[in-house]
């Protein structure tokens, strides 16, 4: 099993496009495979027959696990994994005490490490369990001899005990025409305890474990500020007149951070542990959600790009990701993030730093409200953005000044225009 991403632990095959006994060239598509963050084509590194399968489709291997084994055709395989599973089995063993004699040398690795297969979770929801199959009428004896002597049906009734069961009580309380049963009214309603277990994805997974370490090591601080976004609401409105792609609200958020970072490189870092990483460089993370999770491709050197050049690399990003066409190259190497849920109708949020960065940008939607200007209330166009900062590398003053800035560019979006064109 290769490792396919930098944070890649191990995949799960989706499909084998090749079967045992087919030839296989060199470069040849063989498998694909579900990293953390994609799923991507596994291409065979040598020329051979596919001799045996060792990860089923839908089923997960550790990096380094045995995939499969090529060799010519016929060879016998049998010996080499057996060995090698006896070596992975050597590994995963518990140490036992140490015998009372010398310690013999460790032996020495083997030169291409092929652990055995290991058998995974099954990738699809568990069978749905039930508290119970009887669909008969529940009563208790004497709720079943009142109800006869009051005439009352049972089946309009609607079981106060456990698990539905109707008792005295429902039959004293019952008034005609009151208290029916609710599935007269709710036919799909679920009148049983159920559930489906799901088994968690290779992104899930890295999303759980990457932001769990960030947010329990990293010192979060939160700044949140108003912004006037009614220059910018014209300016779209100009720009999208003339322009070969249609920016959006996040493009001139993007492009407007970029320009700010640029003036504040301080919030351009990371905490390194030892030291702090000040990047010269400025790549923009944008948070794109997908199906089973999140992905954050990166818009490099964003500074140096107009709003159409960046609006055209986030759509294609968008789309990358929601057909699972992103490569490593795409998600790798950012120094900020933003996040922007302005599109679902929120209003303000905060957000979890992405490493290794120093901050994250939570961007909420354009509302309308009043507004004051010039002495005067009157309607106007806001957003509230909120940074999270790492107080290890960034102070709130340093934070504060970023975000001044911010507001300062995207309430005059002229000077943007200006300095990146459209």
């Amino acid at each position: 099993m290769p490792k396919m991403s930098d944070t890649m632990t191990e995949g799960v095959v989706v499909k084998w496009h090749k079967k045992v006994g087919d030839a296989v060239k060199s470069g040849e598509l063989v498998a694909e495979i579900e990293t953390d963050k994609a799923t991507m084509e596994f291409e065979s590194y040598s020329t051979g027959t596919l001799l045996f399968i060792g990860v089923e489709e839908g089923k997960a291997a550790p990096v380094d696990g045995i995939l499969a084994i090529m060799g010519k055709a016929g060879e016998d395989y049998k010996e080499l994994l057996a060995s090698e599973q006896a070596k992975d089995a050597a590994a995963a063993a518990p140490a036992a005490p140490a015998p009372a004699q010398p310690a013999a040398p460790a032996p020495a690795p083997a030169p291409v490490a092929t652990p055995a297969p290991v058998a995974a979770a099954p990738a699809r929801p568990v069978a749905t369990a039930s508290t119970s199959s009887d669909d008969r009428m529940k009563a208790s004896p004497l709720a079943k001899r009142l109800a006869e002597e009051k005439g009352i049906d049972l089946g309009m009734l609607k079981g106060s005990g456990d698990h539905g069961r109707i008792v005295k009580r429902d039959i004293e309380w019952f008034k005609p025409g009151t208290f029916v049963q609710t599935a007269a009214f709710a036919p799909n309603a679920v009148t049983s305890e159920s559930f489906e277990e799901v088994t968690v994805s290779q992104m899930r997974k890295t999303i759980a474990r990457r932001l769990s370490e960030s947010m329990f090591t990293a010192p979060h601080f939160y700044l949140t500020m108003d912004i006037d976004m009614d220059a910018v609401v014209h300016a779209r409105e100009s720009v999208n007149q003339v322009a070969s792609v249609k920016i959006s609200f996040n493009d001139f958020v993007v492009k407007a951070v970029a320009s700010a970072l640029r003036q504040h490189p301080a919030v351009n870092s990371s905490w390194l542990g030892d030291r702090i990483r000040y990047n010269n460089h400025i790549n923009i993370g944008i948070a794109v959600a997908v199906e089973d999770g999140l992905l954050v491709p990166v818009v490099r050197y964003a500074d140096s790009k107009t709003l159409t050049q960046i609006a055209t690399e986030v759509k294609a990003y968008a789309q990358k990701a929601k057909d699972k066409k992103l490569q490593p190259a795409d998600w790798e190497g950012n120094t900020f993030t933003i996040s922007n849920l302005g599109m679902y109708n929120i209003e303000e949020f905060t957000a979890i730093i992405n490493p290794p960065d120093a901050c994250i940008l939570a961007v909420g939607g354009i509302k309308q409200v009043p507004v004051v200007k010039n002495g005067m209330v009157q309607p106007g166009n806001v957003m509230k953005v909120t940074l999270s900062c790492d107080h290890r590398v960034v102070d709130g003053v340093v934070g504060s000044k970023f975000l001044n800035t911010l507001k300062a560019l995207l309430e005059n979006p002229i000077v943007l225009l200006g300095q990146g064109n459209i």
